[in-house]
């Protein structure tokens, strides 16, 4: 019940005086602040709505051809990720009904060298299927007891993106990027403890099959007397991806041993170097250095290939969200045209190949490219309009942010 002080009255949950609020509601003796109105309906928001629902009705063949839309090239990949999530998803929408034969759910592994679109593939995914979606590095990650990130981390990210929605959160995907970085240091089991290489893949082991897990929900380490959020993993989709350098060299290896004798055909591997990755068997992870109980919990793998120059200038100029589009409305903004003229965007992709980025390097190009026309818009464009040639692409010297010969 509410008390007049000095002829005002104050709210009944926080206190405050009326003269210390925007608007003060009265009730049968009781008083509330807009404040507290304000905070009670973000509680309910967060508490108190229902999930957002999957989109289960797309087919393989349509989501496929989503990601088309954001990712260009590897073709392969897109199926077989669009195939594993739709059964993923299908399995959980007929999770209740009875049934004698008890599916597993398909984790997926990315392989992949970076620029490749393994970062975008997951992402774009989550945001097909209208899910939580959290991105964690294995390289942050070590066993729990020791200083770095516990496993436990990557969910409470998943939470925070479900706006810690339990029920949202455990049919969400998470994707731990440089999972190659966590390969154990030798394909013999060490007697010294390797917390940041083989003790993260033990941890990863019971959360990427299914189990409840104890997440604090303000992060770091836990302790006895912290309260815990229960998360069950079982519906989570787990997507790794890592660049995995000289996995090719072994399963060269193991293809040359193979193709023994003097009519032995050789070439199947080894004259087509960026092929090599297609043929991965879990053997030649397991002698990467992935232990053969975290492989085992990751059936689907896919490999993603180096992107060409053909392919990097669609990468440029074909996706919803594309560079050239982002970079043509950024100018737009400040009543500019950015064109590019011929030979210009292949220019930029032959730069990309050179210094071995992928579609991930474009972006800086663009920036160090563009650079002088963002920073005076008016003073650098000629009659409003901004043309970018082959020529300034190919004086483009970075690190010293200028032209040269251009």
């Amino acid at each position: 019940m509410s008390e007049a002080k000095k002829g005002a009255y104050s709210c009944s949950f926080c206190g405050k005086l009326h003269s210390e609020v925007k608007k003060l509601i009265a009730g049968p003796d009781v008083y509330i602040c807009n404040e507290c109105v304000e905070l009670c309906g973000g509680i309910l928001q967060e508490e108190g709505l229902p999930a957002k629902q999957v989109r289960f009705d797309l087919k393989p063949r349509e989501i496929k051809e989503v990601l088309d839309e954001y990712v260009i090239g590897q073709e392969h990949s897109k199926k077989v990720l669009s195939v594993a999530v739709y059964n993923h998803y299908k399995r959980l929408k007929n999770s209740g009904v009875i049934s004698e034969v008890e599916i597993s759910k398909s984790n997926v592994l990315l392989i992949g060298p970076t620029g490749s679109g393994k970062t975008l593939l997951a992402r774009t995914l989550a945001r097909v299927l209208q899910v939580p979606f959290a991105m964690a590095d294995a390289t942050t990650l070590t066993e729990a007891g020791y200083v770095g990130e516990d496993v436990e981390n990557i969910l409470l990210k998943l939470l925070q993106a479900a706006n810690f929605n339990v029920e949202a959160a455990q049919r969400g995907i998470i994707y731990i990027d440089e999972v190659d970085k966590i390969s154990r240091k030798s394909e013999n089991a060490s007697i010294t403890r390797d917390v940041s290489g083989e003790g993260v893949q033990q941890a990863l082991l019971k959360v990427i099959e299914g189990t409840v897990s104890s997440v604090p929900p303000q992060g770091g380490r836990k302790h006895p007397h912290q309260e815990f959020i229960q998360i069950s993993t079982d519906n989570i989709l787990f997507i790794f991806g890592g660049a995995f350098d000289g996995l090719d060299k072994i399963i060269e290896a193991r293809n040359r041993g193979s193709c023994m004798g003097f009519e032995a055909n050789v070439q199947h591997v080894s004259d087509q170097k960026r092929d090599v990755l297609c043929y991965t068997e879990p053997e030649d992870l397991v002698k990467f250095g992935l232990i053969p109980e975290f492989i085992g919990r990751i059936p689907v793998i896919t490999s993603l290939g180096k992107l060409d120059e053909e392919t990097l200038v669609r990468v440029l100029v074909e996706p919803k969200n594309s560079l050239v589009k982002q970079y043509t409305k950024l100018f737009e903004m400040d009543n500019l045209e950015l064109e590019f003229g011929a030979g210009s965007l292949l220019a930029i992709a032959k730069k990309a190949v050179e210094r071995n980025t992928g579609a991930r390097g474009l972006r800086a190009i663009m920036e160090t490219l563009l650079l002088d026309y963002m920073f005076d818009p008016q003073h650098s464009a000629d009659g409003g309009k901004v043309l970018i040639t082959e020529g300034m692409v190919n004086g483009l010297v970075f690190g010293k942010n200028c032209f040269e010969n251009c």
